[in-house]
């Protein structure tokens, strides 16, 4: 039920676009192709952030109530063990629906498969990474859970709209703070045009922001406040 549910939600929320392009077919150089591949590999990106890392969207409350403390007992890295311990099944619907998106927009070929699946990849991984970084500051702020999910589906609507439509401080605010522009539209531009360039850029962002994700996680284990949990996660 949850994965027919978000396959009619993402293609409700695209009749928007679908209704616009037709008395628009250009939007600053967007086609409704172009969007279609937008949705596609973020809606992918995300179902396959929220199945393999679902414990992502738990970290917060894992930090809040003490949780923590059953993993730390655990023989494998905390960080990992805490973001495979759940899987949202509605991400299939995501991956679904993607795969639709990306499939009927008439910009992909066979060829270039390969690449849009490294961008779907790529962009899935600096969605965890983001969600990382917004609820480990639990870890210095307490009680974020609601706040860092607030940042996170911000970064997921900011990453649904097309590249043209933002400049100037907020354009460097989605390449930097919020950064939808390493989860919708730079994948989406390397799948458009093949610019190793871009490739290149693409690569050394979900590095960098795995990289950091990482520290700040560990910065906030070492301060963090046990729970005294005896309990077992099965």
């Amino acid at each position: 039920m949850q994965v027919v549910f978000m396959v009619l939600n993402n293609f409700t929320f695209f009749v928007f676009w679908w209704a616009l392009m037709r008395h628009v077919p250009t939007l600053r150089g967007w086609r409704i192709g172009d969007i279609q591949v937008l949705f596609g590999i973020v809606a992918a990106a995300f179902g396959l952030a929220v199945t393999v890392a679902g414990g992502v969207r738990h970290l917060g409350r894992f930090i809040e109530d003490g949780d923590l403390d059953t993993l730390l007992t655990q023989p494998r890295a905390v960080l990992v063990y805490a973001l495979g311990i759940r899987s949202q099944p509605s991400g299939f619907g995501d991956l679904i629906s993607g795969t639709i998106f990306i499939a009927s927009s008439g910009q992909v070929s066979w060829q270039t498969m390969p690449l849009v699946l490294a961008a779907i990849v790529a962009s899935a991984l600096v969605f965890v990474a983001c969600g990382i970084i917004f609820y480990s500051l639990a870890f210095w702020l307490g009680k974020m859970d609601t706040v860092a999910r607030q940042l996170w589906e911000l970064l997921i609507t900011f990453s649904l709209y097309p590249e043209p439509l933002f400049g100037g401080i907020l354009r460097l605010a989605l390449f930097t703070v919020l950064p939808a522009g390493f989860v919708g539209y730079l994948p989406v531009r390397v799948v458009r045009t093949l610019s190793v360039p871009d490739i290149a850029m693409l690569g050394i962002a979900v590095c960098a922001y795995l990289a950091l994700a990482v520290l700040v996680f560990d910065r906030g284990l070492r301060r963090y406040a046990s729970g005294s949990r005896f309990s077992t996660f099965g």
